[in-house]
């Protein structure tokens, strides 16, 4: 029931009435309006069918209740319809068609109540029509709309859209067969060639088809989504519907985590040997805190410019413990990764060197590859990439207008090709721009909380965190390219490193391949300096030593052949000088062997201190004088252009406790000189320590004895 009695204060303001108070009680005391005393308070109330006409409607209006479902309990309405579906209509549609219907029913119910208090339906309608701000008759069409349903479902039949039970159109199964496989197909093709295709057929087999309009609801009402799109797009764009993990990274430090990827820049360079490239740059980035650490830019994506990325970040910050990286074959290459149990890129072989990574207690972590294709989102330094990423702040640079390429060919710029910027140039910009990129403040990440720029959220847990630094030694590994060889009978590597750049063949030779003929060693070298002396490791990153290189010489260079001469006999006398002390030092052997005294133990030490063959030096040996014919082999031998001869120990017993005290410094992890740990390695091999070490394990001997 709808109210009847308003205070002048309800009245004031509304449509017809006087914008006062005051005004409105002037009306009661001329008796335009019925009036009485307010049954609480102080005061006069007026009848709602006394006030004008467009005043009741405004207030008929504003007394409709909101409906936003259906009613509980309805009574049986006049038509025959389907409530159910009508509500569920009115359940889909926004909230704008929802109160637009709001509306609708409120200047309706206006107008009827109207009509039942004696108001002349004409002015009835037009007075509520002008009240909701519709036209009369809109009002009266939207009533007529409505009037054969149940009062109660007035509000959902007044939303648009809905036609009720309607007979569907006949469509034969083969014709609807036909147009869903046809329509759902990876080549995508457009529902109205579909649609042709089918009305051909069926006319040759007397199929009935619907419009295709009806067969595009049926495909949006009996497809889902999902297989709506994996069956025309495919399994990666299926893939991608699928939410996102979101992966919290506070629980890292700076530098624990760090990941790399490619970016090819859309900007025409020209570089050095005149090529006009665009180039591209590998970029290595902290995970926790989003800041760029290195890059190198090459023509292409390379193992070289991945490595010597890598290097400049090692030696600016120190090695992380874990790295993601694409399999790809530039960043997968055995030198990086080599003996990683789940490097799937390449074929595992057994005499495969150990990588870098791997090498340097680095984890590597692969990154996934869904329905054929790399997933993106496991790195972060692929949101780099992205929209108002790295491209907007290097790729259009002012610098380099005119040699922008744009994304695609389709979005390429008016001025396309008209400029070539020169490497230098490029370089600078990117270098200059990076630095920026770290620097600026207000990045929404999780770490920087958009106050924070990548330099302070890097800085700030870097200080605090503890990094592992790279030895001297270990430089190596990553300055230098590696490469697996035979060992030839020679003592000689061969590297085909040089037949790119037209030098050919490189051979390289030193004394300590002997031990290792016949089998693979790993040679580190720099790429641009084939010449130099190179450094050999064994495959599981033992070092060997340095080999200098063998230039290859002109036929009938007569002094080349004289120093190769020279050089070979003073070899083979070297040789038969240390064969021959061998021979006295198996006598001597054989003698210690004997016991001549019972065996007395010594005491425990009180402490023990580690062997550091850095600072552990021995007093030389007391020497005899030389015969003539020794000093004259002395110096013969002195002459000979050996680099870096060891002083051994003379007697067999000391060697091998020299070998024993290195041993022992290795598996307590201090470090050990290089010539040590080659002599060690050799040393094991030889007879002396077969013989010492049974000797040692039966009788346990001192030095003395």
């Amino acid at each position: 029931m709808s109210k009847e009695w308003y205070s002048a204060s309800e009245l004031a303001g509304v449509q017809g009435m006087p914008t006062s108070v005051r005004g409105v009680n002037k009306m009661g005391d001329r008796g335009d309006i019925t009036r009485q005393k307010r049954t609480k308070g102080k005061g006069w109330e007026y009848h709602l069918y006394s006030l004008p006409t467009d005043t009741q409607a405004a207030l008929l209006i504003q007394q409709q209740p909101v409906a936003t479902a259906k009613p509980a309990i309805k009574k049986a309405g006049i038509h025959h319809y389907d409530s159910e579906g009508l509500w569920a209509n009115y359940e889909s549609k926004s909230e704008t068609a929802k109160q637009q219907a709001q509306d609708r029913l409120a200047a309706i119910n206006a107008a009827l109540t109207l009509i039942e208090n004696g108001t002349a339906k004409s002015v009835a309608w037009n007075t509520a029509a002008k009240t909701a701000g519709v036209s009369k008759a809109t009002l009266y069409r939207q009533y007529g709309k409505v009037e054969h349903y149940h009062r109660s479902d007035w509000l959902a039949a007044l939303v648009s859209g809905y036609t009720g039970r309607t007979a569907k159109a006949e469509c034969s199964d083969e014709a609807w067969s036909f147009f869903k496989s046809d329509y759902l197909r990876l080549e995508q093709p457009g529902a109205a060639a579909c649609y042709d295709r089918l009305q051909r057929t069926a006319a040759e087999h007397g199929w009935a088809i619907p419009s295709l309009r009806t067969l595009e609801r049926k495909i949006e009402k009996d497809i889902p989504p999902t297989v709506r799109v994996l069956m025309r797009e495919g399994e990666y764009a299926l893939m991608r519907m699928y939410p996102a993990q979101q992966r919290s990274i506070r629980d890292l430090h700076a530098l624990q985590w760090i990941n790399g990827d490619g970016y090819q820049h859309n900007v025409f360079v020209e570089w050095p040997n005149g090529d006009i490239v665009r180039p591209k740059t590998w970029f290595w980035q902290d995970i926790y805190s989003r800041k760029i650490l290195s890059y190198r830019t090459d023509i292409s994506e390379n193992t070289d410019v991945i490595r010597l990325s890598f290097g400049d970040l090692v030696e600016q910050y120190g090695l992380s413990d874990d790295v993601t990286i694409d399999n790809t074959r530039a960043a997968a290459n055995k030198w990086m990764t080599g003996g990683v149990a789940n490097r799937y890129r390449f074929k595992v072989k057994k005499d495969d060197p150990l990588g870098l990574f791997p090498t340097l207690g680095i984890q590597v972590h692969w990154t996934s590859v869904l329905a054929g294709k790399g997933h993106g989102q496991a790195k972060p330094i692929e949101r780099s990439f992205g929209v108002g990423g790295l491209g907007e702040y290097v790729d259009k640079h002012p610098a380099f207008a005119g040699a922008h390429t744009g994304a695609n060919p389709m979005a390429k710029p008016d001025n396309y090709g008209s400029k070539v910027v020169p490497l230098d140039t490029f370089l600078k910009v990117l270098d200059q721009e990076i630095s920026a990129w770290n620097a600026k403040e207000g990045r929404r990440t999780e770490i920087c909380d958009g106050v924070q720029s990548f330099n302070q959220a890097f800085n700030d847990s870097y200080e605090k965190a503890t990094i592992r630094k790279a030895t001297a030694e270990q430089r190596r590994l990553w300055l230098l390219t590696a490469e697996a060889v035979n060992v030839k009978a020679d003592a000689t590597v061969t590297l085909d490193a040089g037949k790119a750049s037209g030098i050919g063949k490189n051979r390289y030779g030193s004394d300590a391949l002997y031990e290792f003929v016949g089998k693979k060693v790993v040679v580190r070298f720099d790429p641009q300096a084939l010449h130099d002396n190179v450094h050999l490791y064994t495959l599981d990153s033992r070092y060997i030593g340095e080999a200098q290189c063998i230039t290859t010489t002109g036929f009938g260079d007569t002094t080349a052949a004289r120093e190769h001469t020279r050089q070979r006999t003073a070899m083979i006398k070297a040789t038969k000088i240390a064969a021959k002390a061998e021979d006295k030092m198996d006598a001597i052997e054989i003698a210690g062997m004997v016991p001549t005294m019972p065996v007395e133990h010594p005491p425990q030490a009180g402490s023990v201190r580690l062997f550091n063959p850095v600072t552990h030096q021995r007093k030389a040996p007391q020497k005899r004088a030389l015969t003539a014919a020794e000093q004259a082999i002395a110096e013969e031998l002195a002459s000979i252009p050996l680099a870096d001869v060891q002083q051994l120990p003379e007697q067999p017993r000391q060697r091998f406790h020299r070998w024993l005290e290195i041993d022992a410094a290795i598996a307590a992890g201090v470090e050990v000189a290089e010539n040590d740990l080659t002599w060690h390695q050799r040393y094991q091999g030889t007879p002396e320590y077969a013989a010492e070490r049974m000797v040692h394990e039966e009788f346990g001997l001192s030095i003395a004895q």
